[in-house]
């Protein structure tokens, strides 16, 4: 059930995209209690869910390439490629300007599938706040594995039964062959009910990517890849002050927040993909 400003909500289907409709029906009919400040936070968190699938899908469109740290390469016009094979932003280059690039160009581009999780990520908040807060938010921007900027407020919880689209989870392969250990697992955006996107693999059901994970075992294991329980997702309700014609905006960097770049785990492991 959906719970608005403590209080029981009936949703109209014309105020909402079909997407959107078909999830909200689904919290609806579910006995957790899925709950919203206000309508302006319930709505947001959807465009924003919209955001990343869309995002998700592009970035398997666009032809960008999946290649290892070492092998990384990006756009000059828009990006220095460092030693350690991470993305820097040309200081002529306004965030928004070089997040998009990625979608445009993406013949230009190659990285490993942690790196690309979190451009979906940037992708999905580019397309739903306003740009000048999403430059202001993300300037200095950094693209390197599990790297990603506070502003994103990242939150881990458990609970990959209650993903809903637009979370990332990620599959683990435990007994990975020594000869592939970038197969060792898959980072994914959840597209819709079994369905994930994760770049080197593309778009695929769960099991599929279990099925393509166990290609890449130990000679001889009987261990499966799976689906691990941790579901990561942005503040949707930190982001929502910065959307179009909220009546939460704020200048960018008024509430504090941990300075300069995170680094996020997940079951433990540095490497998701390398």
């Amino acid at each position: 059930m959906i719970i608005v400003a403590n209080q029981p909500v009936d949703l109209v289907p014309t105020h909402w995209s079909a997407f959107e409709w078909h999830w909200l029906q689904q919290l609806q009919n579910r006995p957790t209690l899925y709950s919203y400040q206000t309508m302006d936070h319930l709505q947001f968190e959807w465009k924003l869910r919209a955001s990343l699938v869309h995002a998700a899908e592009g970035l398997n469109a666009s032809g960008v390439s999946f290649a290892s740290f070492e092998k990384s390469r990006c756009n000059p016009a828009y990006w220095n490629l460092n030693n350690e094979g991470g993305f820097e932003l040309r200081p002529n280059v306004t965030p928004a300007e070089g997040i998009r690039d990625i979608w445009r160009n993406g013949s230009l581009y190659a990285f490993e599938c942690a790196t690309a999780t979190v451009i979906v990520l940037y992708g999905g908040v580019l397309g739903s706040i306003r740009e000048d807060a999403f430059n202001s938010l993300f300037r200095n921007l950094l693209l390197f594995d599990w790297h990603y900027d506070s502003d994103l407020r990242l939150t881990e919880k458990n609970g990959s039964h209650t993903a809903l689209p637009g979370d990332v989870l990620y599959f683990k392969n435990p007994d990975v062959s020594s000869e592939t250990p970038e197969w060792q697992g898959e980072n994914t955006i959840m597209l819709r009910e079994d369905l994930y996107y994760g770049h080197g693999i593309g778009i695929a059901s769960g099991g599929q990517i279990i099925r393509t994970l166990n290609q890449f075992r130990t000679p001889g294991s009987q261990v499966s890849a799976y689906l691990m329980d941790n579901v990561i997702y942005p503040d949707f309700y930190y982001l929502s002050r910065f959307a179009e014609n909220s009546d939460m905006n704020a200048p960018a960097g008024t509430t504090p927040v941990l300075p300069g770049q995170l680094y996020v785990r997940i079951g433990g492991s540095r490497y998701l993909r390398t």
